[in-house]
């Protein structure tokens, strides 16, 4: 990051690229004050109202101008100017002259609240930052009614059915500059410029910090709550002798560290449930809908739980979730399932060899629902060998394979028993 010294008589000009709404603004504050704090929203705003009345352009005005606003030193206004870089709300271009700096500021709405929630980094520090109360109550505020379109048929038409082309160009593209709404560009956690200054020279090679490594640094940073001057002292430890990070050693290194420092727990993607976006509509009352309801309900440590009749799963079991959640990033109906389906078919028994490569398939097959992964694990089950399907080992094919299954009378005693005690779980655990 390019250290620039502000000063009260830079000049600055606002070019607006979006529109704000009202809900825009009401997202502002619910959704991105509890992260970067009340300044940088107030920075925001200012700016946006240094526009003009078309809302396009502003005048030129000093540092100074939002100094007397804001009623804050400068050094503040740069933080706060930093912290809305971060999160995708503006950008900053600087042309440098001998006597004062020139900015320009972009203004971008934020996103909408829909992928706020499911933002792999906002939502999860939203959620650290608010606590598990105030986050789901907000969550709840935002949740709209899924539509239901089963009986529903698309009519909508497309755009080459309803307009006709014309020959020729009336008009340059370049000339037309259209007000979008920009994605969230947080392009790191991590300060790899700080990074790399804190690794002493010759150590690391310039070629280690590629993009394929910036986004694992990243990724480990996020999951594992860490920031650069740590990661920095993790990171000397997987250089190898040619300079280059050794990619396991650095998530063995972080996980140890992170362990340590955390009485031996892990990352808490693996006591989330569900995003409620990749959720299904509820109402199913069948025996697979109320399965398709735990999935999606119970995290996958109460879920492993509650098939190990409430006793605490073992320090391996937990590994074999870590590495679901966090290195293959399933979700967490879907590590349900995979874990329903796993122990019926080996035994009761979760090993990390038999269940990988179910998993990696899963990953790749793109599954990230509760019925898709149903549906996958009763099509693996139907292609497996019969000397498999008929060794010693009873394999308990799980109710959720038959899609016929409405009444409670067309399960056996012993499955009903099993389905009512994982509902019971499930009121425990919530």
């Amino acid at each position: 990051m390019k250290k620039i010294n502000l000063l009260p008589a830079d000049s600055y000009i606002v070019i607006n690229k979006t529109i704000l709404t009202e809900v825009d603004k009401k997202n502002l504050i619910n959704l991105y004050e509890p992260i970067i704090g009340p300044l940088p929203i107030s920075l925001y705003l200012t700016l946006w109202s240094d526009l003009d009345k078309s809302e396009t352009m502003s005048i030129d005005y000093t540092h100074h101008h939002l100094m007397t606003f804001l009623k804050t030193k400068l050094d503040d206004i740069k933080e706060a100017r930093e912290a809305l870089e971060a999160v995708g709300l503006i950008k900053t271009y600087l042309k440098q002259d001998k006597d004062i700096n020139h900015y320009i500021y972009e203004l971008f709405s934020p996103i909408s609240a829909y992928e706020f929630f499911n933002h792999p980094v906002l939502n999860i520090v939203l959620y650290n930052n608010l606590g598990e109360n105030e986050y789901k109550q907000l969550l709840k505020n935002y949740k709209k009614t899924i539509s239901r379109y089963d009986d529903y048929e698309e009519i909508s038409s497309k755009l080459n059915e309803t307009f006709k082309s014309t020959v020729g160009n009336m008009f340059n593209n370049d000339d037309v500059k259209l007000k979008t709404e920009a994605k969230s560009e947080i392009s790191s956690l991590i300060d790899f410029d700080m990074l790399e200054a804190s690794i002493p020279n010759k150590i690391l090679s310039d070629k280690a910090l590629n993009k394929r490594m910036k986004d694992l640094i990243n990724s480990l940073a996020f999951i594992y709550n860490l920031d650069t001057l740590k990661l920095s002292e993790i990171l000397r430890l997987t250089i190898d002798e040619n300079g280059m990070i050794n990619k396991e050693s650095l998530i063995k290194e972080v996980r140890k560290y992170y362990e340590y420092n955390n009485g031996g727990s892990l990352p808490t993607l693996i006591y989330r449930t569900q995003p409620e976006y990749l959720k299904s509509p509820e109402g199913d009352l069948s025996n697979k809908g109320k399965m398709i309801y735990i999935f999606e309900n119970t995290t996958p440590y109460d879920f492993l739980k509650s098939k190990y009749k409430n006793n605490n799963p073992t320090s391996s079991d937990l590994k074999i979730l870590e590495f679901l959640a966090v290195d293959l990033g399933m979700t967490p109906a879907v590590i349900n399932v995979l874990i329903d389906y796993i122990l019926r078919i080996n035994d009761n028994k979760l090993n990390k060899r038999f269940i990988e490569p179910v998993a990696a398939q899963w990953t790749r097959l793109g599954i990230k629902t509760a019925p898709a992964a149903m549906n996958q694990a009763a099509k693996e089950f139907k292609k497996k060998p019969k000397k498999e399907s008929n060794s010693k080992v009873e394999v308990k094919i799980p109710t959720w394979f038959n899609k016929e299954i409405k009444n409670d009378d067309e399960i056996t005693a012993e499955e009903k028993a099993e389905l009512e005690a994982l509902e019971a779980s499930l009121k425990e655990f919530r």
